[in-house]
């Protein structure tokens, strides 16, 4: 009788030892990081590639894990029970569930688990290879399984997405770390504002960080050539639009670089500007800036026009308006200093009404929204629903603007302050 208790107790040992494998293994390989294993795989680690390959088909790895760790759980539970019948009797069931419920909960499901949390790409990896092959034996059960699971889920009207958007989970699973990790204070603001700012270029178009049409400083290709090289020189940028008969009728972009060669081959007023003109590239409003950004790599440009739907044009984007998204403001030793926000004493900001809201943003690490508008004006007409009149006050997500100064129907200058929240103080 004592033999047959201790080998039953060797066996609901080794039961509980593999109910703790099971649970180690599926908190590990569902917790390992992904870009981390990708890294690894890259660099030939063959562990790595079999988390990578099981995670592929997770639903499988976890239904074969899960079913092994039930019929763990089960065997052990007759076990057990069929032992303490023997010594107890009628109470044997009770005093098996008395004892193996602890048991099972602390050294085969709680402590398991935590510890896979703490190290889970070593034990993903660790366990990889046994995992594999049970995923492989258990194959027909869990294809069996899923099958029913779908069937009785659509019964009761539930769908299996299978057709889910895995970039876009990515990008919200990175971001969502590096806000955590900015709160806790392990990535500092200039960092985040970076991460953040190369991650949101799928959601901005080209709208959204485009240079307006009001702002482009465009040549007539009709002036004379002196004219045109004295413009060209007074200019900040390296290229300029070229427009016929109307400004918004571009038919050409002039580089430095070409009128330079221009005027070195023929002289300051012999050169033809037609000649040494580049084609213009337009490009629509509604392109996402991931998508411009991409082509102003493969084409190997930098200078984009924007037109809408009617071909209209709306202004012009820059490879370096799209990376300023990225790495915030870029100056260099032409750029004009001012950038529109100007902090005061008080606590407000002087900003003027064409900065845009996420520049805004990035500078005071406030969170303005900027889905309605991209500039500040543009943010207070849409709130107001009217354009205001200088002096006039506004108050909403949780700031307040007041209008300094308008220009026809344009608001150039306003003023910024959060709200502070006021306390009642109890009598």
């Amino acid at each position: 009788m004592t033999a047959s208790l201790l080998i039953a107790a060797a066996v609901i040992a080794a039961l509980l030892a593999l109910n703790a494998f099971f649970s180690a293994a599926e908190t590990a390989l569902t917790g390992a990081s992904r870009a981390r294993m990708a890294t690894l795989e890259r660099e030939g680690d063959h562990a790595a590639r079999r988390v990578n390959k099981l995670n592929e088909d997770r639903e499988r790895m976890i239904g074969a894990v899960l079913l092994g760790a039930n019929v763990v759980t089960i065997a052990a539970s007759a076990i057990a029970s069929t032992i303490f019948s023997g010594l107890y009797g009628d109470l044997g069931p009770l005093i098996s569930t008395l004892v193996l419920t602890p048991l099972l909960l602390i050294f085969g499901e709680v402590g398991p688990k935590t510890y896979a949390i703490t190290a889970a790409d070593q034990i993903a990896r660790a366990i990889s290879l046994p995992v594999q092959w049970m995923v492989r034996v258990l194959a027909p059960i869990t294809g069996a399984v899923q099958w029913i699971v779908n069937r009785g889920l659509r019964l009761i009207g539930v769908r299996v997405d299978e057709n889910i958007d895995v970039l876009s989970q990515a990008r919200a699973e990175i971001a969502g770390a590096v806000e955590l990790h900015a709160e806790e204070g392990g990535v500092e603001a200039e960092q985040r504002h970076r991460l953040l700012g190369a991650l949101d270029l799928s959601e901005l178009e080209v709208a959204d960080v485009m240079i307006h049409r009001k702002s482009i400083r465009s040549m007539d290709i009709d002036l004379p050539p002196r004219e045109i090289i004295a413009q060209a020189m007074s200019s900040p940028h390296t290229r300029t639009p070229l427009y016929q008969e109307e400004p918004d009728n571009i038919v050409g972009v002039l580089h430095a670089r070409d009128l330079l060669r221009a005027i070195s081959e023929h002289g300051r007023d012999a050169f033809d500007v037609r000649e040494v003109m580049r084609t213009p590239w337009f490009t629509p409003m509604t392109t996402s800036a991931e998508d411009q950004l991409a082509e102003f790599l493969r084409r190997r440009e930098h200078f984009a026009l924007v037109v809408d739907e009617y071909g209209a044009l709306m202004g012009l984007v820059t490879l370096e308006d799209i990376l300023e998204e990225i790495v915030g403001d870029i100056k260099d030793e032409h750029d004009i200093a001012v950038q529109g926000v100007r902090p005061q004493p008080d606590g407000s900001v002087n900003v003027d009404g064409a900065v845009p809201i996420r520049d805004l943003n990035r500078v005071m690490n406030w969170d303005l929204p900027d889905e309605e508008a991209v500039t500040i004006a543009g943010l207070v007409i849409h709130e107001a629903q009217a354009i205001p009149e200088p002096g006039q006050r506004f108050a909403f997500h949780g700031y307040r603007f007041q209008v300094l100064r308008r220009q026809r129907n344009q608001l150039t200058a306003l003023r910024v302050e959060r709200e502070v929240e006021e306390r009642m103080e109890g009598g």
